[in-house]
């Protein structure tokens, strides 16, 4: 099923293997981890037409099976990882808003006026408190870092997509407040929409960290779900929409910019795939393993946001991670963990 399913995404099954990164160093085949068997790229233009059964497939190693992959006992779906302590009810903490566009304005609306908002150019002042809530895009992180007080640099809250660990660490910042956003402001002055789904209906949104519980107060305060979370829940949450921003974004400019729930419905297959291989490099490379249900998770949020566009964009927080990862293993196996992600990358002129 899944040899044909990989025919079908543009690979010609060998007795040898190599991936298409693979194929751009060596004209020897090269053994590939991705499964019992082995393949030769072929092109990457065919679209997989065959649905993926849920069996676990070798990964990175033989006897590496993601848990997310295993069956849910009765086809239940196992919920996102940890449902995070509850927040009593508190005052909103006057805070420092860094941005001030679609979310600043909507962070500040939800503070009854009672903030210091810093704009483009602007320095978090000296006597601030409270947390500092960043809302600008991840290419801004250099300027609003810099401009703040390094004793206020604790009170960052970093509300980013993708995936900023490395950065933080380059920082000093490993214990830094974070935050999964998953409501949406469709344009300044609009209420948000919160990211809730048929699988998730309590709400996705997560924080950890020194001011997660004053975050989540916040956006309660809006009437906005914000789960708080421990670290290792808040990683494989982090993950889990890395890996879907990575996915459905890269299968949907693949196919002519496809919408998100398009993607969903129109491309499960290829989307799925993706998943599992993204899902399993990230499992390998942090040491967290992801819950059962996984792909089902991702695709109700997609089914949620199904008018969503797709881009493939901020290349170094989102895909740059897994694709510096297949040319880290590259350099030293010969191996691609991940062919399919790197042929579309490279398909649609993004790598």
């Amino acid at each position: 099923m899944v040899a044909a399913a990989l025919q079908h995404a543009g690979f010609v099954l060998s007795g040898r293997a190599c991936s298409p990164l693979a194929a751009t160093r060596t004209k020897a085949p090269i053994p590939c981890a991705l499964a019992t068997f082995t393949f030769f790229p072929q092109h990457c233009a065919a679209r997989p037409s065959l649905h993926f059964d849920k069996k676990p497939h070798q990964a990175l190693h033989s006897n590496f099976v993601p848990k997310f992959l295993a069956a849910s006992p009765a086809g239940q779906v196992t919920p996102a990882a940890g449902k995070g302590r509850a927040v009593t009810s508190m005052a909103v903490e006057p805070a420092v808003i860094v941005g001030y566009g679609r979310v600043g304005q909507a962070l500040e609306k939800m503070g009854g006026e009672k903030d210091v908002v810093v704009k483009r150019g602007e320095k978090v002042p000296v006597d601030s408190t409270g947390p500092i809530l960043i809302a600008t895009r991840n290419d801004a992180l250099d300027r609003v870092i810099e401009g703040t007080p390094a004793d206020r640099r604790e009170d960052l809250v970093f509300m980013q997509n993708g995936m900023l660990e490395p950065y933080l660490a380059s920082k000093g910042l490993e214990a830094a407040t974070q935050v999964l956003v998953y409501f949406a402001v469709a344009k300044a002055g609009d209420a948000p929409m919160d990211g809730k789904t048929d699988v998730n209906p309590e709400g996705l949104t997560a924080a950890t960290g020194k001011w997660a519980e004053a975050v989540a107060a916040r956006l309660h305060s809006a009437g906005l779900s914000c789960k708080v979370l421990d670290t290792a829940a808040f990683r494989k949450s982090m993950l889990e929409k890395l890996i879907w921003i990575s996915a459905f974004m890269l299968v949907g400019v693949k196919n002519g910019n496809a919408s998100v729930g398009d993607v969903e419905a129109k491309y499960r297959d290829e989307v799925a795939a993706l998943i599992a291989e993204l899902a399993a490099v990230a499992e390998k490379e942090t040491g967290v393993t992801l819950d059962e249900g996984l792909e089902e998770r991702l695709c109700a949020y997609a089914r949620s946001v199904a008018h969503y566009p797709t881009a493939v964009k901020e290349f170094e927080w989102r895909n740059g991670w897994f694709f510096d990862l297949s040319k880290k293993t590259v350099d030293a196996t010969g191996s691609d963990p991940c062919p399919l992600h790197t042929c579309w990358l490279r398909r649609v002129g993004a790598a």
